[in-house]
């Protein structure tokens, strides 16, 4: 199966329902249209990298909130893997589960590493259901969190400027 494109700025969200907590559905338009996301795919709950990701979000997470965005992470582990990851670490965000490889595909995140592990990278979605940035990179995890936070305080910057105009 060829890989495809990997979305860029000024691309829509793709219409993808993924299974997260306590396996409920969640659709991802429906999370754009009330706040900015910030849509990680990471290769695997608990791999080193992947950890100090996530904490590193976590870290910056009441940022991230008062900024107006909400956080999303995506592998393809299972929920119960998500919600043992989640707890261990505390993490106050979404993790939503590809199993199937559906979100990768949408999105055009392949593999990376001679395709050993999944792709790492980060979109920063408007409230519009556009892409503002993506990043990609396996080893270079504390720059997926400053990025994207820049990114989203930006906009929120840019909607306080429009709104009080």
């Amino acid at each position: 199966m060829a890989r495809t494109k990997m979305l860029q700025q000024g691309d829509a969200l793709p219409d993808v329902t993924l299974m997260g907590a306590g396996n409920q559905p969640v659709r991802l338009r429906d999370l754009a249209g009330r706040k900015v996301l910030v849509v990680y795919f990471y290769p695997r709950d608990d791999s080193p990298g992947c950890t100090v990701q996530a904490c590193g979000l976590r870290d910056q997470y009441e940022d991230f909130v008062a900024a107006g965005a909400e956080v999303v992470g995506i592998s393809s582990d299972s929920v119960s893997s998500h919600q043992g990851f989640a707890a261990k670490h505390r993490l106050p965000f979404i993790l939503l589960s590809d199993e199937k490889g559906q979100a990768r595909e949408a999105f055009g995140v392949g593999g990376s590493f001679l395709g050993l592990l999944p792709g790492r990278v980060t979109f920063v979605v408007d409230r519009e259901g556009i892409i503002r940035d993506s990043f990609e990179s396996q080893i270079r995890v504390g720059e997926h969190v400053r990025r994207s936070l820049e990114l989203v305080r930006s906009l929120a910057s840019h909607a306080t400027r429009a709104s009080s105009a």
